[in-house]
């Protein structure tokens, strides 16, 4: 599903207060951190994750890794962390502007 602009401008707004769900270890984005993250993101849709240290490339190998892994679109990367959105088919909890 392809968001809007302002869709992803509203989804960053909510996005501001949470707190990181997901912490990458040394370890980086394994099958098992896939897995929590596509619970996670099944009970809360936005989801924010703290990734490793590292370099640029390595952290984007990682968000690569998490995307594909969840179907989850990624709304905004700062620094370490990065904002995850996918919506919950079933029970949707957030309401998208148009």
């Amino acid at each position: 599903m392809a968001l809007s602009s302002s869709q992803i401008r509203y989804l960053r707004s909510l996005a501001h207060d949470l707190s990181p769900v997901i912490l990458l270890g040394n370890k980086g984005a394994s099958d098992a951190v896939t897995k929590e993250l596509g619970l996670a993101l099944s009970q809360h849709e936005l989801v924010k994750v703290k990734l490793s240290g590292g370099d640029k490339e390595e952290r984007q190998a990682q968000i690569a890794v998490l995307t594909e892994g969840t179907q989850a679109e990624t709304i905004q990367q700062i620094g370490h962390v990065v904002v995850l959105f996918r919506r919950n088919i079933d029970e949707p909890k957030i309401a998208l502007p148009r």
